[in-house]
């Protein structure tokens, strides 16, 4: 899942609750028309020139940012400092970072569980069945679709996106132009999925962390999000060969605990929307107490299989003895250290670039563009289309940070764009970067790139259906 989370979850992770900007309590100078503004500015283009040229560059896309929000911040601070003012940037610096460890612990918690889950092989069961059953490329083409938009609300649109790859790349081996066209279903069901839940992408945890949109909220989402999804598979299903792959044998049996693991995985989920809905805590508080409760599990599995295997031992079973010697011992540790490490500090880079640029001005003038001289529904419509291009992370986070006027529509219409808008191309969101990556050669920015026409026509389509459904809330 390397490259990847990217976007994903390239796209993750910002304002626990951020209620003003960053730096309520101090009156920042603005600055930018001034030259340390259009240094900063600069330095940002730089690094997120060299974050989208990531493929190409084999670097790893938390590196310009990081580099670039600490300059952005440097040049600030130095700024205050030559004014005899250096307090205002060290509040403004802690809010932001306040923010983006209560998401980089929420982040971790999940993908800590999704990391486990795979380790335990579910994923792995869940695609020798699939494999197995030898659906045809119709059948496979609409099962891929939607078990991507089902599973990502809760897995991610990324890892989701990666599964159901994985998947179409073993049954249909070899056959380019087939892998092609379900990848692009793959990412816009992926995409769309996410966007009516607070788990199915970075900025759909954003909005919710921010306190926005409820968590029962988000499924007003549910059929914009399926309409973006279904009217482009529909045309594209009209392509797809009307043949039957080979079938291939696989057999995968899930390890000791997997299904214990999902159980406490919704349990973590459940935790986590009592504390902000009920006891009006920070979720961050609830994935915590639930990593507790993977580490207590953790435990068990470690000490009843150490005790199994001596049991049978002392009992002589061979064939038990091998078994167990099979099992992998379960490590909580080892599963935090396979989260997605380059995406929480691309997020860190993020935030801070953003915040900082912020700061300086720029959000508040964009706020009053976009917002001011724009209605809120043709700003969320562009918005949504620029994170196509630009990354619905930075996007969101703007947004976030500019705190416009808006109606409770408008924020699930924001949230909706900036989760489907990626989808218009392969570059635009996490999952298509990722496939990119894992179907190298048969998935391109070019055969993604000719779908677009009816991808946007499912984005109208989606924008247009939730202004329909959700009236009352504009």
């Amino acid at each position: 899942m390397g490259v990847l989370n990217g976007k994903l979850v390239l796209s993750t992770l910002v304002l626990a609750g951020i209620s003003g900007p960053a730096w309520a309590k101090s009156t920042p100078i603005d600055l930018t028309a001034s030259i340390l503004g259009v240094v900063c500015i600069a330095i940002f283009v730089v690094a997120y020139a060299l974050v989208m040229l990531e493929e190409k560059l084999h670097l790893r896309k938390s590196k310009p940012v990081l580099v670039a929000a600490g300059l952005i911040w440097m040049l600030i601070s130095a700024y205050y400092v030559t004014h005899d003012i250096p307090h205002v940037t060290e509040d403004a610096f802690r809010h932001n970072l306040l923010e983006f460890s209560e998401l980089m612990l929420f982040l971790l918690v999940a993908m800590t569980y999704i990391n486990a889950l795979e380790e335990r092989k579910v994923f792995d069961r869940l695609r020798a069945w699939m494999i197995h059953k030898g659906f045809s490329y119709q059948s496979l083409f609409w099962i891929s679709g939607f078990l991507a938009f089902f599973i990502s609300p809760i897995a991610d649109n990324l890892t989701t996106a990666l599964l159901m790859c994985a998947v179409v790349m073993k049954v249909a081996e070899g056959d380019k132009r087939f892998i092609n066209i379900s990848c692009v279903n793959i990412v816009i069901a992926a995409n769309a999925g996410g966007a009516f839940s607070p788990f199915g992408d970075i900025t759909t945890l954003m909005v919710w962390q921010a306190g926005l949109v409820r968590f029962d909220e988000f499924l007003c989402l549910f059929l914009p999000s399926l309409v973006n999804y279904i009217v482009p598979a529909i045309v594209m299903s009209l392509f797809v060969e009307k043949k039957k792959p080979a079938t291939v044998s696989a057999t995968v049996t899930m390890e000791r605990g997997a299904r214990r693991i999902l159980v406490l995985f919704l349990l973590t989920v459940f935790t986590a929307v009592l504390c902000h809905s009920m006891l009006h805590m920070p979720p961050v508080m609830g994935m915590m107490m639930g990593l507790g409760y993977l580490q207590f599990f953790g435990y068990y599995l470690r000490i009843t299989l150490k005790r199994r295997k001596t049991k049978a031992q002392r009992e002589g079973d061979r064939k038990r003895i091998d078994l167990l010697g099979s099992m992998v011992p379960f490590d909580i540790f080892h599963k935090v250290a396979r989260a997605e490490w380059d995406t929480l500090l691309f997020f860190y880079g993020i935030v801070m670039c953003v915040g900082g640029l912020g700061f300086l001005g720029y959000l508040g003038l964009l706020s009053e563009v976009l917002y001011g001289q724009w209605s809120a529904t043709a700003a969320n419509i562009f918005l949504g289309i620029l994170s196509s291009v630009i990354d619905n992370i930075p996007v969101m986070f703007a947004v976030l940070s500019m705190q416009p006027d808006m109606s409770h529509g408008q924020w699930l219409l924001i949230t909706l764009t900036a989760g489907v808008g990626g989808s218009l191309l392969s570059i635009g969101s996490a999952a298509g970067v990722a496939l990119m990556g894992q179907a190298r050669g048969y998935y391109t920015f070019f055969g993604h790139l000719k779908w677009a026409p009816v991808i946007a026509l499912g984005y109208v389509a989606s924008v247009l259906t939730h202004i329909w459904i959700n009236a009352e809330l504009f």
